[in-house]
């Protein structure tokens, strides 16, 4: 395909169809370049490469062709200027901050993050100075009210993990916007298939590609993308500080971006008839799903996404015993704290992946003692509601 064409393409043909420049083997697919550094033909290409004076790749913890590759794809899929990829998802928010943050600084976060986030803003930045404050995910008073002058970053994640709170973006763009802060969005569940932050008003759309972009549960990655100059400082930190992603997760992440938007749309379609399935159930309390319109921000999630997202959470009648019955009886599904994998998988959140949190903190956002997660994965629908039901049973 004649590269001018990428600049009208849809983007599901650019995600199939971006490459590297092919080599004179002519290869269909993407080459592995698995070397920790590059030659040069001369000393003086070497010192013009290395004065960034000529294009060129030095050494793969600053840059590799496949990682390139990748980062070159989400980010047209994502509307961003630049980007940067990262060992990990956390990787990936550890270095956003570190990259663009001060001791003295201060970040305001919403209520509803990850638990691992969770620790660095309350445990770790705290040894640099740098501060946070806390507020409930769709307060938005709250968050205006948060800045302070040393503000520097407004943080969320939409959908939120695992209560899958809708926080309008739009809307705390404009907020950002009149304070003069970044305003940075962790994209993860609904991937540039289902909402695009940097549209909305989003400067930083942060990814762990370990969930829905590899999609296999092969790989850890990470991707922040953003403006040139957001991600001119993100790399000026990580080519030094080394949380750099391998050519071989690179090239397994971009195969699997190919098929990125027929995954997540059937996940989003198969999640959409499990969830009003289960508001039918009598052995459930409630369900969180953003497309039901018993979704309290079920406006919010219609306006800003293209889809509902492969996660649904539900609360079993019982709590913390009901919860782990339910995991224990099922069958199909995996039982293991990753998501947005091929293969359904199951999780009680208050038990493992915000086990760290304190009762009070997980209540606050949502994680009560019987809530479920599920990632729906690529399986019959028929398979998978079988299987929820006779652990419901």
């Amino acid at each position: 395909m004649k590269k001018d064409y990428l600049k009208t393409a849809q983007k599901e043909t650019i995600a199939i169809r971006k490459h590297i420049d092919r080599t004179y083997q002519k290869e269909h697919s993407n080459p592995l370049y698995l070397t920790s550094s590059f030659t040069f033909d001369s000393a003086e290409e070497m010192a013009a490469v290395f004065a960034d004076e000529q294009e060129g790749n030095i050494y793969s913890r600053y840059s590799n062709p496949n990682v390139q590759e990748l980062i070159d794809k989400v980010a047209i899929l994502e509307n961003a200027e630049s980007g940067w990829a990262t060992s990990s998802g956390m990787a990936a928010v550890f270095t956003t901050f570190a990259a663009l943050l001060q001791s003295g600084d201060h970040i305001v976060s919403s209520r509803s993050v990850f638990g691992s986030t969770h620790r660095l803003f309350t445990e770790i930045f705290p040894k640099w100075g740098i501060t946070t404050t806390y507020v409930d995910a769709l307060d938005y008073e709250g968050y205006k009210n948060a800045i302070q002058e040393n503000t520097k970053i407004l943080y969320l994640e939409t959908p939120s993990n695992p209560a899958l709170e809708i926080i309008d973006l739009e809307l705390v763009g404009d907020i950002c916007k009149n304070a003069n802060i970044l305003f940075a969005v962790d994209n993860c569940f609904a991937t540039p298939v289902l909402q695009r932050p940097i549209d909305l008003g989003a400067h930083i759309s942060i990814h762990s590609t370990t969930k829905f972009m590899d999609g296999q549960g092969r790989t850890l990655g990470g991707l922040i993308l953003g403006t040139k100059e957001i991600i001119a400082k993100i790399e000026a930190f990580a080519r030094h500080t080394g949380p750099a992603l391998s050519p071989f997760n690179a090239w397994i992440i971009s195969k699997s971006i190919e098929t990125l938007y027929l995954r997540v749309n059937h996940m989003s379609n198969t999640a959409h008839e499990i969830a009003k399935k289960l508001e039918n159930h009598t052995a459930i309390s409630f369900v969180k799903y953003p497309f039901l319109e018993s979704h309290p921000n079920y406006v919010t999630a219609k306006k800003q996404m293209f889809g509902g997202g492969g996660i649904v959470t539900f609360e079993i009648k019982g709590g913390l015993e009901a919860g782990r019955n339910f995991l224990n009886k099922l069958q199909l599904f995996s039982l293991t704290p990753n998501l947005g994998d091929a293969k359904s998988i199951a999780t009680h959140p208050a038990s493992t992946t915000h086990s760290k949190l304190k009762p009070e903190e997980r209540l606050a956002v949502g994680i009560t003692d019987g809530l479920v997660r599920l990632s729906i994965g690529l399986e019959h629908i028929d398979d998978i509601w079988e299987d929820i039901e006779q652990a419901l049973s």
